[in-house]
């Protein structure tokens, strides 16, 4: 396939090579005459392990060349990839202005041109920067999004040092696009790539990398606070960590990894606030660590705030254990929201099929009491009549008997744990999706 690429810095320089090597005839284009003439003698634009050898033989064998010239590299490519630069602002925002530049510049060359063209924004851009990009070209080029052109935001995932097995070894490629054509066009330009192709919703695709990166410094941020509080009890941090990594069940999975709820129980509280307090006695600021009660406290009020918003007083909650399959309830986080909804004046109604208060012992039932002392009023098994009786209904737990309900179109459903089934309901709310 015939390819374009725009922008010849450390993500254009990797793709130009590799796409090269897997057969296809690659054009990039820069507005630097240093990078063009590089790449025209089959140098590459940035030093890293084998993209020199990659580009030197696939020059030799005439599937690379570099220009400046938009209008020759759009008219001899069915597909245009977008790596030019997106750095941050002064004030922490991204200059999309070279993102913005290239959409005009292609715009302006796909007004000479007749046939099906694809556009994949490989630059790292924040969501919404597809929809804007395909409007830019839409007016430039007198063109109609995904009859004449399609844009398709194709996120990379390359590390400095190992970006070429990187490129071939991603642990997914990241198709997103309202364009069937832009998309069946993309993958099979990575047909030959060691990974899944997953083709998802656009602003999915474009805040992925977003996130990952977001997630990777909080990995070394988390390991740095460990290791600064074992420095200090005398205590082997890389071994700690070592151990930590060998629980592929939870601590390195897909465990977890589900917006929904706040935690509670009776251990991660307790855990957390040790560790936090641990760190404190030993003068150690453990910025990471201290924030996250904070933020598991704030998905409280959020819950509360879009209960509160939707102005109706009957409430009914459908699970109340801190976790499905217990009647555990302490620091159950939903026993927060529903005390401060009565505080509130709401009339509560509670079903909870693990939870039977004469069998509540211990610090189980004292924990209850104290927040809850009235709650045998509360209780209730009758779910058929409680749903009549209630405005907004709070599911908290995937438990069977409180899947594929029927609910009144009049009935506000407050989802807490992403359950499909009601999605579809005319009044339904999930808490962070």
């Amino acid at each position: 396939m015939n390819i374009s690429i725009f922008g010849l810095g450390y993500v254009g320089c990797i793709s130009l090579g590799c796409l090269a090597k897997n057969g296809h005839s690659v054009i990039g284009v820069d507005t630097e005459s240093l990078k063009i003439d590089l790449v025209n003698k089959g140098l590459p634009t940035i030093i890293e392990k084998d993209i020199d050898a990659i580009i030197q033989e696939s020059w030799q064998q005439g599937r690379i060349s570099a220009t400046n010239d938009i209008d020759k590299a759009i008219a001899n490519s069915d597909v245009s990839i977008i790596c030019v630069g997106t750095p941050p602002t002064k004030e922490g925002h991204l200059n999309l202005d070279f993102i913005f530049s290239t959409a005009s510049q292609i715009g302006q060359a796909l007004k000479k041109k007749t046939t099906f063209h694809t556009i994949a924004i490989r630059s790292t851009v924040l969501p919404g920067t597809n929809e804007k990009y395909g409007e830019i070209i839409e007016k430039t080029a007198q063109k109609r999004r995904n009859i004449d052109f399609a844009i398709v935001s194709n996120p990379e995932f390359l590390r400095e040092g190992t970006a070429v097995n990187d490129y071939y070894n991603p642990p997914v490629t990241v198709l997103g696009s309202d364009s069937e054509k832009g998309l069946e066009m993309m993958a099979s330009i990575y047909s030959q790539i060691n990974a899944p192709i997953e083709k998802t919703d656009i602003k999915e695709a474009e805040i992925i990398k977003y996130v990952n990166n977001s997630y990777h410094a909080l990995k070394i941020t988390f390991a740095n606070e460990v290791g600064n509080i074992c420095k200090k009890l005398g205590i082997d941090s890389h071994r700690v960590m070592e151990i930590f990594g060998m629980d592929k069940q939870l601590n390195i999975s897909t465990y977890y990894f589900k917006p929904g709820f706040a935690y509670g129980g009776s251990c991660l509280p307790k855990d957390l606030g040790a560790l936090n307090t641990l760190a404190h006695d030993l003068y150690l600021d453990v910025p990471v660590l201290n924030a996250i009660e904070r933020s598991n406290e704030n998905q409280k009020k959020n819950a509360i705030r879009l209960i509160e918003s939707l102005n109706k007083r009957k409430v009914l909650v459908l699970g109340i254990s801190f976790k499905l399959g217990t009647d555990d309830l302490r620091f159950s986080p939903i026993i927060d929201v529903i005390q401060e909804l009565l505080g509130k004046g709401y009339e509560i109604k509670l079903i909870d099929n693990y939870v039977e208060l004469s069998r509540i012992v211990g610090k189980n039932r004292s924990y209850i009491m104290e927040r809850l002392p009235h709650i045998a009023n509360l209780l209730t098994k009758d779910i058929q009549k409680s749903i009549e009786w209630a405005e907004v209904i709070v599911i908290t737990h995937k438990e069977k008997t409180f899947l594929n309900l029927s609910f009144d179109t009049s009935k506000k459903i407050v989802d807490l744990t992403c359950i499909d089934c009601y999605k579809n309901h005319l009044n339904y709310h999930g808490l962070n999706w």
